[in-house]
């Protein structure tokens, strides 16, 4: 069945029934709090149907669009990272005796459920795919029905990072939403095994040409949306160059160094742990959860705080994420998905610094 098929909008409760019924924990876009946010959800009822989303540096809202698209919005406002990597996890837990011995140790990691991921975009996946490399999976991947972008959001930048809008791999089915006045559908692509598999259960067609360029047409006007744009080229090397910019101040200024960046991102895995003992003291716990390099504690040695201006830490941040995790990992770690830059409280732009650093440098060369 590899290839490209096609499900009305009035069979899109049947593909969720097909994943659970065999044995799929449903996550996907749901509204909650005035936001789409990511969440278990059964059927296609629980999905944004008919809302989107208003994404500017600093500025984020939902409002009713004019029409009843199930997916369009841009992405949302938190990551699947919450998947892969917990907020917080309890690792361990131990007791010991009236002497201080140990009397019994559990690992408390518990095992996660068979996830099927619905409405996951392509610059996600590209984000899911970097932190596995980073962080290790042994566990099974989740069954993943992707979203072709049918809009992009005022901070994307997916195709300056080469990774969206358009989900190539990483998927098991691929949906794009076409709707028009005498149709509501989605064009499928088939991506695995698993793929066939379950979109067998549910009604479908081949799809003919015309729902091919109609497809392929919504994919190319997304590409030409970008609300940000991003020159990578030679940007590992601008960065190294530019470690004393005065640039790294003027961005420091503004900087609230609250994490709100790194919390958002789909690739930022910095995590600390906390050990929590009892009154008594015979019972202590372990739990790892989320941390941020924009915490003064989180380069904290002996000897005090490695990085304990805003400066430092936005520079790390920020060069980290663009230059020095190439060469540690082989990829960039931005995706372009804009979030960082949607969340700032002050609306830092990582395109705008990025661009002012590349700036100053031409001219000074041309001045020269």
């Amino acid at each position: 069945m590899r290839g490209t098929q096609v499900i009305d909008r009035s069979d899109l409760d049947g593909l969720f029934q097909a994943l659970l019924t065999r044995g799929y924990t449903v996550v996907g876009p749901t509204v909650r709090d005035q936001a789409i946010v990511y969440d278990e959800i059964s059927s296609s009822a629980d999905l944004p149907i008919g809302w989107t989303d208003e994404q500017e540096a600093g500025r984020y809202r939902i409002k009713r669009r004019g029409d009843s698209a199930v997916f369009g919005y841009a992405v949302g406002s938190h990551s699947w990272k919450q998947y892969q990597l917990p907020p917080q996890l309890q690792l361990w837990r131990a007791e010991v005796d009236e002497q201080g011995g140990l009397k019994q140790l559990t690992e408390t990691v518990p095992e996660p459920p068979r996830y099927a991921f619905f409405g996951a975009r392509s610059c996600e996946l590209h984000a899911g795919a970097i932190l596995e490399r980073v962080l290790g999976s042994g566990s099974e991947p989740p069954f993943v029905v992707a979203v072709q972008c049918g809009e992009a959001g005022g901070t994307c930048f997916c195709v300056s990072m080469q990774t969206g809008p358009v989900a190539d791999r990483g998927f098991d089915l691929a949906l794009t939403e076409l709707i028009e006045s005498d149709r509501h559908e989605f064009v499928v692509e088939v991506g695995s095994e698993r793929g066939t598999e379950v979109l067998a259960a549910v009604p479908h067609r081949t799809a003919v040409d015309e729902e091919r360029t109609a497809a392929e047409q919504v994919h190319e006007n997304t590409a030409a949306q970008m609300g940000r744009e991003l020159d990578t080229a030679g940007l590992k090397e601008l960065l190294y160059r530019n470690y004393e910019h005065p640039r790294w101040d003027e961005v420091a200024e503004r900087c609230l160094t609250c994490g709100n960046c790194t919390m958002v991102c789909p690739t930022c895995f910095c995590t600390t742990v906390e050990d929590v003992t009892n009154l008594a003291g015979t019972q202590v716990e372990r739990h790892q959860r989320w941390d941020s390099c924009f915490t003064v504690d989180y380069s904290h040695l002996s000897g005090g705080a490695v990085r304990s201006s805003a400066r430092s830490r936005y520079r790390q941040w920020m060069t980290h994420k663009l230059a020095t995790w190439i060469d540690q990992f082989g990829s960039s770690g931005c995706v372009g998905c804009g979030r960082c830059i949607t969340w700032c409280p002050v609306g830092i732009d990582i395109t705008e610094e990025a661009r002012a650093i590349r700036d100053s440098e031409e001219q000074a060369r041309a001045d020269d």
